[in-house]
């Protein structure tokens, strides 16, 4: 797993580590720009030149000029040029940054389901979508205030990218989110919510269940299950369904190993009830996902 902060361009001996990064991406042919991975991060590409595909797990996008798209962070993605000269703008930047200062359950209603990775809302916003707002005047400001490093640029940068996320938000709001948390998140919901996420995220590969969930919670096994289906939309079993299969995209888009080999790295009991949960959850064999993704 990748560490949860980017380094500068400042040489090794007096680098300095970034919880943001923007830079420009190019590609003089037709060919792999970026191959398949994932990372922590929240990430956004706004396109310069050329015409691009960019795969978000099994899905295809083409993009071109003026257009954008939203990563959302475990996201498993690449990207592929279909000119001989392919540029666009990268802003990554960790999800904590979007907190005015530590967690709370004010903000994180609205963060959280930027970093589920198939929490759905739209993700591709065209030219004619976006050139009559402030986003690609603030892509190119994050860009510019980063690589000059100018005094307070850290400051900037920060308020920047909210901004750019405040207009994400407002926008895709009113969409159907696959995963939206509920808006009555209280203090008690947050601190469930966080005890939950770190145990599974430890522990997903391991035959796990809600009754060891709802013990770390200091919780009955059923007021804790009401209560995580009410903020989550899903059950814990849905949820901790949702993570395996995230971790098994990543394992088959950037490696060659077997689905049994795959199914029991992430948790399943067999490969046949992998593949089952796959299609339930992706609509697509896993087969099929490695097919499109390395397309």
């Amino acid at each position: 797993m990748l560490e949860p902060y980017f380094e500068s361009n400042r040489s090794a001996a007096g680098s300095i580590h970034y919880p943001y990064e923007s830079m420009i991406h190019s590609s003089q042919a037709s060919s792999c720009i970026v191959g398949p991975h994932w990372h922590l991060y929240i990430e956004i590409l706004y396109f310069l030149s050329g015409t691009a595909k960019v795969f978000l797990g099994g899905t295809c996008h083409v993009l071109g000029k003026g257009d954008l798209i939203l990563i959302h962070s475990h996201e498993t993605h690449s990207i592929y040029s279909l000119d001989e000269e392919v540029s666009y703008i990268v802003v990554k930047f960790d999800p904590e940054i979007l907190y005015s200062t530590s967690r709370t359950f004010l903000e994180s209603k609205y963060i959280l389901p930027f970093t589920l990775a198939d929490a759905g809302g739209q993700r591709v916003f065209a030219e004619k979508d976006i050139t009559d707002t402030p986003i690609p005047s603030l892509i190119r400001e994050i860009y510019d205030e980063f690589t000059a490093k100018g005094f307070g640029f850290e400051l900037a940068v920060r308020t920047l990218i909210c901004r750019v996320f405040l207009w994400f938000l407002r926008r895709t709001h009113h969409q159907q989110w696959s995963w939206e948390v509920a808006h009555s998140l209280n203090d008690s919901d947050y601190q469930m919510l966080q005890k939950v996420f770190e145990y599974i995220d430890y522990n997903y590969m391991n035959d796990i269940n809600a009754q060891t969930a709802a013990s770390l919670c200091n919780m009955s096994y059923s007021y804790f299950s009401r209560r995580f289906k009410a903020i989550m939309g899903k059950t814990f079993t849905n949820y901790l369904s949702y993570i395996r299969i995230t971790e098994a995209e990543k394992l088959l888009l950037t490696t060659d190993r077997s689905m049994t080999s795959i199914a029991l790295e992430v948790g399943f009991s067999s490969s046949s009830y992998f593949i089952q949960q796959f299609r339930q959850f992706k609509n697509i064999s896993p087969h099929q996902f490695r097919i499109k993704g390395k397309a």
